[in-house]
């Protein structure tokens, strides 16, 4: 739990910046988007990873999140909260958890949507405002338009020090012609459009993770840690699955320009609770990088 003063500190600096961002129509850009980097890719948990335990309590399930270990969460939605960013942001600041991104839908990112996506996300402290999953990512021609929708969308809130992005699961990696659409997806979008690989799904549909993270050099700021079990017994925990860690994290650190290492545990083995899989393969993670 961090410091009360300094808390208090922090939510009259956020209510002062709120104001000047409805002034403006789109918030400038704020303290926290303009930090360094990191040392070391930080560990956070995407929510739906526990998406039971946050519709039953979702106060609760963030403080199990806090005393499990995590520095961070991404949200899949902010239920009782929607509306109040303010006592989200006092709720996570108690107990001493940062935002590592959020999953919202293309519409968001849009016209007049934009400006209050942005001013939200600003006053939790989210940089990383990713889609999950757009129809159109897989279609010859929409593919296109959805590129452009993401350029634009990049170019409005670079200025605010946030970014958009888009994670994958496996059909992204099907094939128009002879490149897939992940690949037609980053060569059609700018620099600034985060590639938020989720690494267990790039595995189980057959491509290697650390080749795209080399392709595409500075674009997986924030990447899904995915335990994934493809041809053989293992178990979806991470450290116990599949995937490749150590080779993926080099690719982060060395290329990928990564700020968050963000697990989404999705199958929960053994008829272990969802909290208990994640407990499970933040251990493992935590193993494999030494901390």
């Amino acid at each position: 739990m961090i410091n009360r003063s300094t808390s208090i500190s922090r939510r009259e600096l956020l209510k002062c910046a709120a104001a000047g961002a409805v002034a403006a129509g789109l918030p400038g850009i704020s303290t926290w988007a303009q930090a360094a980097r990191p040392a070391r890719p930080g560990i956070a948990l995407q929510l739906y990873s526990i998406r039971k335990d946050c519709a039953q309590d979702f106060d609760q399930a963030l403080e199990a999140v806090a005393k499990m270990g995590f520095e961070a969460v991404e949200f899949a939605g902010y239920h009782s909260y929607g509306d109040n960013p303010q006592g989200l942001r006092e709720r996570l600041d108690d107990l001493g958890l940062k935002v590592a991104g959020t999953h919202i839908g293309t519409d968001r990112l849009v016209g007049d949507a934009l400006p209050k996506t942005v001013e939200f996300h600003q006053v939790i402290g989210c940089q990383y405002l990713i889609v999950p999953g757009d129809g159109r990512f897989s279609d010859p021609e929409k593919s296109k338009e959805l590129a452009e929708i993401f350029n634009e969308a990049a170019r409005r809130l670079k200025p605010q020090g946030m970014y958009t992005g888009y994670h994958n699961h496996t059909h992204e990696f099907e094939k128009d012609g002879d490149k897939t659409y992940w690949e037609l997806f980053a060569e059609r979008t700018t620099p600034d459009v985060v590639l938020q690989q989720d690494v267990g799904w790039t595995t189980a549909a057959g491509v290697d993770p650390v080749a795209m993270i080399r392709k595409y050099p500075g674009r997986h700021q924030i990447i899904h840690c995915k335990p994934t079990v493809v041809g053989d017994t293992g178990k979806a925990y991470i450290g116990q699955d599949s995937v490749q860690w150590k080779e993926i994290f080099r690719a982060c650190e060395e290329v990928g320009d990564t700020r968050w290492y963000t697990i989404e545990q999705e199958v929960y083995p053994d008829g272990n609770s969802p909290m208990e899989c994640t407990r499970r393969s933040l251990a493992g993670l935590k193993q494999i990088l030494g901390r």
